[in-house]
């Protein structure tokens, strides 16, 4: 019975750490994830009622619906941030600040997330174009605010989803085991069922989505690149919706840079009438081809900024001066 008793310990020994928590447990962390996701969207229907918030959009929209409508589907992640941040409040997760405090290579890093991002959306678009599958035509900027709020309101959606996942889920997750692949598999499985009831949704877009959170993982793991994960997540999505006008995750957007011709519009390679690009054979190849490269630069590096290893080190100091001394007694 002893033996079994120490193969038990030293099993989990290896998979789990000290400093863990009882939330941190997989499947509770998962949910408790989705629950602040819940409790930041309705905070964000209490705040968006403000008169403030109410003119600005009408302000913006200028009498036209689905402005309105798309700006403040983006704009309802707000209090998503403000939840979490007062979450990260609580003692036991204030390590997780770390993760989102600005540091030298920040500018660089927002700087590099705007690039990819924008890059590989184009690319899925211009290939998507060259095979015929859509036609672009070039509408223009009329009016400059709206563009400007889009660009606020789509960084604060994509921001909040990228605090949920690669910051609090991703960070819960890394408390609890010491092998980080269960924290990056894991968030990025999540982040994939997240999008789940959006329409159009398939199991293309599915894959895509979760190459998307691993991809985002591994910045995590690699460069502490949450900040590179919020630019590229926000310019994925302004230049697929607002500048190219094409469904953001099936949702269409009727002001942007450039508009779709709907009516030519079918399904190919790098293209899905229903969920745009992200529904792609192509996009989920771009990503495969994205993620190899991270894998293959950084193969031989280790985790860039682990924030528990520290308390973890502390609490296994105490554990085992603990046992000694209960040894001792005995």
């Amino acid at each position: 019975m002893k033996t079994i008793r120490n193969t038990w310990q030293k099993w989990f020994g290896k998979l789990l750490r000290y400093c863990r928590r009882f939330s941190d447990f997989l499947p509770l962390a998962s949910v408790l994830s989705f629950v602040l996701a819940v409790a930041g969207t309705l905070l964000s229907a209490l705040i968006l009622k403000l008169p403030l918030f109410e003119n600005m959009f009408d302000a913006v929209a200028k009498g036209d619906d689905n402005v309105r409508t798309f700006l403040w589907d983006y704009a309802a992640f707000l209090g998503i941030w403000i939840v979490i941040l007062l979450v990260m409040c609580r003692r036991p997760n204030r390590p997780m600040f770390r993760l989102l405090k600005p540091k030298k290579n920040t500018l660089r890093h927002i700087a590099l997330g705007i690039l990819l991002g924008f890059g590989s959306n184009s690319f899925c678009v211009l290939m998507s174009a060259l095979m015929g599958d859509i036609k672009l035509y070039y509408a223009g900027v009329d009016d400059p605010w709206p563009l400007i709020a889009f660009i606020v309101f789509i960084f604060v959606q994509s921001g909040a989803e990228e605090l949920i996942d690669r910051m609090y889920l991703y960070s819960k997750l890394r408390r609890r085991y010491k092998w980080a692949a269960v924290a990056i598999l894991a968030n990025s499985l999540v982040f994939a069922l997240m999008h789940r009831g959006n329409d159009g949704f398939t199991f293309i877009a599915g894959t895509q989505i979760f190459l998307v959170g691993l991809l985002f993982s591994l910045f995590m793991y690699w460069y502490d690149g949450l900040w590179i994960a919020m630019t590229y997540h926000a310019s994925w999505n302004f230049c697929q919706s607002v500048f190219f006008g094409l469904p953001n995750s099936g949702i269409v957007s009727s002001y942007s840079v450039f508009k779709l011709d709907a009516a030519s519009a079918e399904n190919g390679f790098f293209y899905n009438v229903d969920f745009g690009v992200e529904g792609s054979v192509g996009a989920v190849l771009l990503f495969v081809i994205e993620i190899a490269v991270v894998i293959f630069l950084n193969r031989n590096k280790p985790e860039k900024n682990d924030i528990w290893r520290q308390m973890d080190e502390q609490y296994e100091k105490n554990n085992y001066i603990t046992a000694e001394v209960t040894n001792e007694n005995v």
